[in-house]
């Protein structure tokens, strides 16, 4: 067995030590001998880049390894693979460039950075005949991106579907099993840590945006950036709406759906309606899961926690020993240019329908309702009524409906003299 004085030495720089950074530093000190007992190297941590040298970090950082000179570790010769965990576009970006250019691997767990501008950096690794590895861009600790580019490989994957976010995850999981509003769900989620004071990025689907397109780009291989996906947020959730979906049989989740549709590809986050016996629908609180659906494989769904420093700095150091054997030998991993993706627009989706309208109660109501489906191809699956104080509550189910159908069905409802308001529109998928 290969003792950590004989194994080969990769001498690792990292950018940032905040959670994720903080918790890959101690697993890297913290038991040398088993890293090198399971991966052949010695992995060591030459310098430690951070913004504050002040600031307590919570974890044993080896002597003059602790810099505020982030350019200094990229450019120093010393430092084998470059480990970016700060966050942001700039200057993640511009470190990570000169990193590569230097023929140094890059490892980042960077969301951000992979959705906006990794066509760009995953172009400037190949130049460079080095890897660039994102694991923990995706689903924390879940394997996704290397399963994905490696083992499903040579899978024509129709559709992935997935829960992404775990706030979003946690507030809907609150409000469906406890009853509890969408702002007490919300501060319970922050008072534990899961949600921000600035809850945005999580509940208006941005976050979950970044990750759709990464996770569409390594399916599809092809060019996807935030940009090209169709997002909505889950604030339009109502407790009403949980409760007439649980009353039917479904589950609401914040969803991430990229999938090919002909020559196309869409990717979409959306809260939609999904049946409670749909393998999505059991996952719960902060927990994160993926649904794939390949035409040989069938279906598949890797589930488990996506946050945190613990199980994102597990998926940054898989990353780290794949670069540091590649490295060794002298080359880098599998990696494929991009195509150019042909996007379809939501319009030209279609799906089934949920749709709440609040309306006067009295009679001719109906008829002028279903008559504004009906006029747009909006084929009506079920109607119930709520009767409310001075007001009826119609809860629609369609058929399948083009999204440009709907839309157009929406717009002449909110001109008619009878519809009070315009409740909330989700999209019920995952039957079929």
């Amino acid at each position: 067995m290969q003792t950590v004085t004989e194994a080969p030495v990769v001498r690792v720089g990292v950018l940032g030590c905040g959670t994720v950074g903080a918790a890959l530093v101690h697993l890297l000190v913290e038991k040398p001998e088993v890293m090198t007992e399971r991966t052949g190297l010695r992995l060591e941590v030459a310098r430690v880049a951070v913004r504050n040298l002040a600031r307590e970090r919570g974890v044993a950082i080896p002597d003059g390894a602790l810099t505020d000179d982030l350019h200094g570790v990229v450019t120093d010769p010393d430092v084998d693979v470059i480990v970016e965990v700060i966050g942001g576009i700039e200057p993640a970006r511009t470190l990570i460039l000169e990193a590569l250019a230097a023929g140094k691997p890059v490892i980042t767990a960077n969301k951000d950075l992979v959705a906006v501008a990794g066509v760009e950096l995953v172009e400037a690794a190949v130049a460079a005949g080095v890897d660039l590895l994102f694991e923990a861009s995706v689903g924390g600790g879940i394997p996704l991106i290397r399963p994905l580019r490696e083992s499903l490989a040579g899978e024509q994957i129709r559709r992935i579907m997935g829960i992404v976010n775990g706030t979003t995850n946690y507030v809907l999981t609150r409000m469906t099993e406890a009853g509890a509003s969408y702002g007490d769900a919300l501060g319970e989620a922050q008072a534990l840590g899961f949600a921000e004071s600035d809850p945005t990025s999580d509940v208006e689907g941005f976050d979950a945006a970044n990750k759709a397109a990464i996770l569409a780009s390594i399916a599809f291989g092809v060019k996807v950036v935030t940009a090209d996906v169709y997002r909505e947020g889950i604030s339009c959730v109502t407790a009403a709406d949980i409760a007439f979906a649980t009353r039917l049989g479904y589950v609401i989740k914040l969803l991430a759906i990229a999938e090919r549709v002909g020559d196309e590809v869409a990717v979409r986050v959306h809260p939609a309606m999904i049946p409670a016996t749909h393998p999505l629908a059991s996952v719960r609180e902060s927990f994160n899961a993926v649904f794939i659906e390949g035409e040989a494989v069938g279906d598949l769904m890797l589930y488990g926690r996506g946050a945190g420093g613990g199980p994102s700095a597990s998926a940054v150091l898989g990353d780290l020993i794949d670069a540091s054997h590649n490295l060794r030998a002298g080359g880098m991993g599998r990696a494929s240019a991009l195509g150019q993706a042909q996007i379809r627009s939501i319009d030209e989706l279609t799906s089934q329908y949920y749709l709440s309208i609040d309306v006067e109660d009295r009679p001719g109501v109906l008829a002028a309702v279903a008559g504004a489906f009906g006029d747009h191809g909006v084929s009506i699956r079920s109607m119930e009524q709520d009767p409310l104080a001075t007001e009826a509550r119609l809860i629609f189910i369609t058929h399948l409906a083009r999204e440009s159908d709907i839309q157009a069905t929406i717009a002449v409802l909110r001109e008619l003299e009878v519809v009070d308001r315009i409740g909330s529109l989700l999209r019920v998928v995952g039957e079929g």
